[in-house]
Parts: C-alpha cells; sequence; structure tokens
C-alpha cells in the first residue's frame, strides 16, 4: 500500500474551531478509504480519530494524529492520502502548530450553523504563516436553516474571491462536483453558476503561466491538462482556496472533497523545505535521508514512539541515522505507520511519509535526523508562551517519588507545557495554554502514571529593591578557645540601572581587607541579596561598594568575611527604603468586537494599562500591561465572558513596584507564613 510514487501522495491536516466537523470528517474519509467499517462518531464515543481516554471523556481532540489510506480518485488515478487530525480548542494550538509544520496543505473545516470563529481565525493564520496551500471545508449542512451560500459569502468577505466552490450542494441534497461532472449533467438550476465558477477557474488557472495568459487572451483554450496543473499552481500559491460543500450525516460531499483533494493539493515534490543552513532539500527518494520530529508519545505497550516527517531519502529498520541537534547517532528499530491506535510495522520509509520510529535514545520533539554526514538540520517548532500556571504536588507520600518523571514525560510529549521549579517560592509550576490544557495534562499523567496531583494557584515571584541610598557595618568577632573568627566590612549601597552591568565596586585602599579575602565578601554580598528583608524574595538592582574593613592577622578567614559581608549589606538595605517589586505581563487579547467593551473593563479591574487597541484579522487586539497576580483566572473568565470566542497571549515584561497598600498585605502575608 505504501509504494506509491511521491507524486501521488497527498499530505495535509485538517483543522479548524472546535466542534467545526473535524474529526467527523476524518471518520467519514477513513470508511471512504476502507480503513474502517463503519463511520465512527465523537458524539457517542466510537471516533477512530478520538480515540483516547482523555479525547472520549471531554469530547474534543486533543492531540494531534496522522492517518492515511490509498484512494481511487474520479480521474482512476490511485493516490494516497496522509492527513493529520488537529484540535480545534484554543488551549492545544500547541498540536496544531505541529502539523501545520509538516505537512504540505491545509483543510480548513467551517461548520455552516456557526460560521467563522476564533478557531477558524487561528487554524487559517497557522496556515498562512508558512503560505501553505489550503482549502476550506463547510460542514455540518445537513442542519436545518443552514445556508451554504450565506457562509460562502462570509468567507470571501473574510479571505477574497481566490475562495472559489468546487464542490456544491444541490436541490435534492446532494453534492456537484464541479471539476468532475460533465455540463450536461449539471442541474437546469445551477448552470449559469456553474459556468461562471468554470470561466473564473480558466482565469486563475492561465494566470500561472505567461504562456497561458497570452493563450488565454487571444480565446484559446487550455488543454485539459493545462488546466489542471494551473489550477494545482494557483492553489500551490495560495491564490486559489477551493471550498468544498460537506455533511458526514448526510453522506454527501465527502467523496467530492477527497476527488478535488486528490487533483488540486501538492504532493510532497510540490513543496520542497529549506533547512537551517539555507538549503532547499527536495523530496527524492535518492537523497540522503532527513526528517523533523513533531511529536513524541509515550504508549503504553510500545513505548516511547517519536513522530518523524521525512522530507528526503529512504529510512530502513536497522540503519544508522544522526541527529545533529544533539550531535547523537541513533539506530533506527522498527519504523511504524501509525493510524489512530492502529499500528502497521513498515519495511522502509521515504520522502513524503509520516512515521513513527521505537527506541530511540536521544531524540525528542524539534530535533532533526538525516543520514551521518549529510548533517541536514530544520528550524524548529516555534510555540506560544504558556498563559496558564497550576501549582502541583503529590497526592500522597507514594506518589512524591514519580511525579518528577511523570511530569517530565507530559512536557517532552507536549511542547506548549513548560516545568518550572520556582527557587523563589519553592514550588513545581506546570505551565499550559489554558486550564483544560492544565487538567487534561494531570488527567493524562494519572491515566498513564497512576500519579494523582493537587494542584493551586501558584504563589507570585516577588522581588525587592532599594530606593534610596545607605550604608552597613559589621564587624564579625568571636572567640572560643583555639583560633578564632574576625572580619569586618564597611559598604554602601544605590539603587542600580537594570541596563547597568556593574554591581560591585571594589573601593579598598591600603589594604584595609587583603585581596585575598576580596572574592569571599562578593560570595557574601551574593548570599545577602538572594532574601530581601520584607517577603525574603530576592533583591535586584543594587549596587554595592565595599570601601573599608579591617582583618586580623590570625583569626581572619573567607567565613568570617563572608558572615560580616552578608550583616552589613542587610543593615544597608534596610536603611535603604526597600520596597516590593511584582512581575508586569505583556498580554495580547484577541476578541469579536462585541466584547471589546467587557474585556475593557475587566483589565481595568485588574490594574491593567491598556496600551492600544486595533483590528487584527478581523477581530479586535487590545494590547496592556497587567500584574502576574492579576492573570492566573484570567483564561477562564475571558472564556466565560466571550463564551470562548476569546483567546489571549502573555509574557514576562519587567518588574514594577507594589502599590503600598496592596504590598503592605503581602508583607504581612508572608510574615504570619513564617510564623505558622
Amino acid at each position: 500500500m505504501k509504494n506509491i510514487p511521491i507524486d501521488n501522495v497527498r499530505n495535509f491536516a485538517l483543522m479548524g474551531h472546535t466542534g467545526s466537523g473535524k474529526t467527523s470528517l476524518i471518520d467519514s474519509i477513513l470508511f471512504k478509504l476502507g480503513q474502517v467499517e463503519r463511520v465512527g462518531s465523537p458524539e457517542n464515543g466510537t471516533s477512530v480519530a478520538d480515540w483516547t481516554d482523555e479525547e472520549k471523556a471531554h469530547g474534543i481532540t486533543i492531540w494531534a494524529k496522522p492517518f492515511d489510506g490509498v484512494y481511487t480518485a474520479a480521474s482512476r488515478k490511485i493516490r494516497r492520502l496522509v492527513m493529520i487530525d488537529t484540535p480545534g480548542f484554543a488551549d492545544f494550538i500547541g498540536q496544531k502548530i505541529c502539523a501545520a509544520e509538516i505537512t504540505d496543505a491545509a483543510l480548513i473545516t467551517v461548520d455552516a450553523s456557526s460560521g467563522i470563529q476564533v478557531g477558524t481565525q487561528r487554524a487559517w493564520k497557522s496556515a498562512e504563516k508558512r503560505n501553505l496551500p489550503r482549502g476550506i471545508a463547510i460542514t455540518c449542512l445537513d442542519k436545518d436553516d443552514i445556508d451554504f451560500d450565506n457562509t460562502l459569502l462570509d468567507i470571501k468577505e473574510r479571505w477574497g474571491d481566490r475562495c472559489v466552490p468546487m464542490v456544491l450542494p444541490t436541490s435534492d441534497g446532494k453534492a456537484l462536483d464541479i471539476l468532475n461532472t460533465p455540463t450536461n449533467q449539471v442541474p437546469d438550476d445551477l448552470k449559469d453558476r456553474v459556468k461562471g465558477i468554470k470561466d473564473h477557474l480558466i482565469e486563475l488557472a492561465a494566470e500561472t503561466d505567461d504562456s497561458l495568459m497570452e493563450k488565454y487572451f487571444e480565446g484559446q483554450e487550455l488543454t485539459a491538462d493545462e488546466f489542471s496543473e494551473g489550477l494545482r499552481k494557483s492553489v500551490h500559491d495560495a491564490h486559489l482556496i477551493p471550498v468544498f460543500a460537506t455533511s458526514v450525516k448526510a453522506d454527501f460531499g465527502v467523496k467530492e472533497t477527497m476527488d478535488s483533494i486528490s487533483r488540486l493539493f501538492p504532493s510532497p515534490h510540490d513543496y520542497p523545505v529549506s533547512c537551517a543552513e539555507g538549503n532547499e532539500i527536495s523530496a527524492e527518494e535518492d537523497q540522503p535521508f532527513s526528517g523533523q520530529v513533531w511529536r513524541c508519545y509515550n504508549d503504553a505497550f510500545i513505548g516511547q514512539l517519536t513522530f518523524v516527517r521525512i522530507y528526503s531519502g529512504v529510512l530502513k529498520p536497522g540503519m544508522e541515522i544522526y541527529n545533529p541537534t544533539k550531535n547523537q547517532k541513533e539506530k533506527v528499530s522498527t519504523i511504524l505507520y501509525v493510524d489512530g491506535k492502529k499500528t502497521t510495522e513498515a519495511k522502509e520509509a521515504k520522502a513524503g511519509d509520516i512515521v513513527a520510529l521505537t527506541k530511540l535514545k536521544h531524540t525528542y520533539l524539534n530535533d532533526s535526523l538525516c543520514s551521518p554526514g549529510s548533517e541536514i538540520q530544520f528550524e524548529p517548532i516555534v510555540f506560544p508562551s504558556p498563559v496558564a500556571a497550576f501549582a502541583v504536588e503529590p497526592k500522597n507520600k507514594v506518589d512524591a517519588d514519580k511525579i518528577g518523571q511523570a511530569l517530565h514525560k507530559a512536557t517532552v510529549e507536549d511542547p506548549s507545557t513548560k516545568l518550572v521549579h520556582d527557587t523563589e517560592t519553592h514550588e513545581l509550576v506546570l505551565w499550559g495554554m489554558g486550564d483544560m490544557h492544565l487538567d487534561v495534562t494531570l488527567e493524562h499523567i494519572k491515566n498513564r502514571s497512576n500519579v494523582e496531583m493537587t494542584h493551586h494557584i501558584p504563589k507570585v515571584s516577588y522581588k525587592e529593591t532599594i530606593t534610596g541610598s545607605g550604608e552597613g557595618h559589621y564587624k564579625h568577632k568571636k572567640q572560643s578557645g583555639g583560633r578564632g573568627q574576625y572580619g569586618e566590612t564597611y559598604i554602601r549601597i544605590r539603587p542600580k540601572d537594570p541596563a547597568e552591568d556593574t554591581w560591585f565596586i571594589n573601593k579598598l585602599v591600603g589594604g584595609a581587607i587583603p585581596g585575598n579575602f576580596v572574592p569571599a565578601c562578593e560570595k557574601g554580598f551574593v548570599e545577602g541579596l538572594t532574601k530581601g528583608p520584607l517577603v525574603g524574595s530576592m533583591v535586584i538592582n543594587v549596587q554595592v561598594e565595599l570601601y573599608d574593613g579591617s582583618y586580623h592577622d590570625v583569626d581572619s578567614s573567607e567565613v568570617a568575611f563572608k558572615i560580616a559581608s552578608v550583616r552589613s549589606l542587610h543593615e544597608a538595605i534596610e536603611k535603604s527604603s526597600p520596597v516590593l517589586l511584582e512581575p508586569i505581563m505583556s498580554v495580547k487579547v484577541i476578541v469579536p468586537d462585541q466584547f471589546m467593551g467587557d474585556i475593557s473593563g475587566l483589565l481595568n479591574t485588574k490594574r491593567g494599562r491598556i496600551l492600544g487597541m486595533g483590528p487584527e484579522d478581523g477581530l479586535q487586539a487590545i494590547t496592556a500591561d497587567v500584574p502576574q497576580s492579576e492573570m492566573f483566572k484570567f483564561c477562564s473568565e475571558l472564556r466565560s465572558l466571550t463564551r470562548g470566542r476569546g483567546s489571549f497571549e502573555m509574557d514576562f515584561s519587567r518588574y514594577e513596584q507594589v502599590p503600598s497598600h496592596l504590598a503592605s498585605k503581602v508583607i504581612e502575608a508572608a510574615k504570619t507564613s513564617k510564623e505558622d
């Protein structure tokens, strides 16, 4: 089945808003490919695509998963369709990004009853980022009071007249394939419309080549091959976005969509990729092997599965390959074609394939793989910064020893999660793209590793600084029989600009402190800055000047001067008007127009400073600076206010002084915590 020429392979990702029919469409395609005996359904838990425990429990796609099969198109040509089902829910955008980066085209689903939604926009943006060829499947046309033309009009208003219907619904509830239906078989009520569409397609095909344009303007007809190749080129360049009318439940439009994809979407040959060195990699079997890891998954029975998109060459079991990202050699054990939870062992895989490798020891997501000596490396896939966080801890002592490994496995599998051990708050913090994302991650860990965790809102990692100057002095003198301890330091401190590099200045003269003890003093100052007087947080943006001191020929030691330095620094900080600082986040919120007032008001209640507003991709973008302490619940609040149609990005910006009335509460809480 896999020995199909590269030119006849079609790799594409299904993307769209959650609930827009992606998974149902995949299930229907798999049935028509003969991969399953009946059409599965996400609603009743029989979907071949949404098969994991977490997906069944939540009723949504969570993981990006490849499927493929051989299809005989209407032209009688045999094609291999390789599809990746992707999540539509905003929290799982990392999986969608992976799929968009390693496929050759995108099929974006739009629910006819809901129209273009935030998830549709995100899908479009992911495809547009790589200028991926794309098509649009208008789904759920079996619902009552649904109008295909209204949805098509919205699509055209958003993305232009390049969006052209290729499959139309007919008045008797069937689908009309414009490219494959002879003129004499077109229903009378659609003849004029179909003729207009075909005329437009001829023009688009002609525009792809100067000789075809000349032929078109001279009134000559394009040959069937010229027309077909011109359309493929137009789709490849995203000048033509084919639109398909489909309904899985009414069973129309799916086969016609498969025919159009077979005819119009690019092959791996049509979409060479650039490696990090700038060279183009062509999908040729006689080239050195190269590929990129786009997903890792730990299977309960097989172990670690490393999903690879092969860009060139041939891969066989037993081959030695090279990971230039890690500078490590690997040996290929087993090559698997993965269709949901079904795996098929392969004797070889070649350019254009998406496969899973087992038992790789050093290779993880975003790593490149190639033939030894070829040094081919691909640009890493870039993921958005996580925006939601849980402080996690084991539910019982039994799980305490396993929590680290379980969390590590989860973050390796999911690139949009991040695990941080906060040395300031002494918490283990799991970051993700939203509350549901984090909930599902913890569910997945429990289901797979049997490790249960509790979670709560993380503590804020405050900092401290000074607003004035001050001096400090301490003499460390201890005599308890035998050799004593002696060290004395005099210091001055002042606020330091964050951009200023120099934080320690040695102003000693006359050998007041011998040079061999100065490094110990510096170590003492470093240690003293780790714990401020207000809440015990790190003190930042302070310049320390050591200008005097004294020593003893016998009793002075590095330890003595380190202790003296810590104590003199603490005295100076308390005299220099210390203040509490909080992290400020740079926030960008994307919402439909009607929610602008609600979201602006919400940001204001969170002490946010709104910096700007403006249109972006048919929606409205609000940029603001907001204290991190106010952002931990923002994800669920935004989703509630916008009915799931809003999204946001968040990155650390800087530290700012906490308002005095709030700072006193934080300081008091820290004191109470110490007493407890």
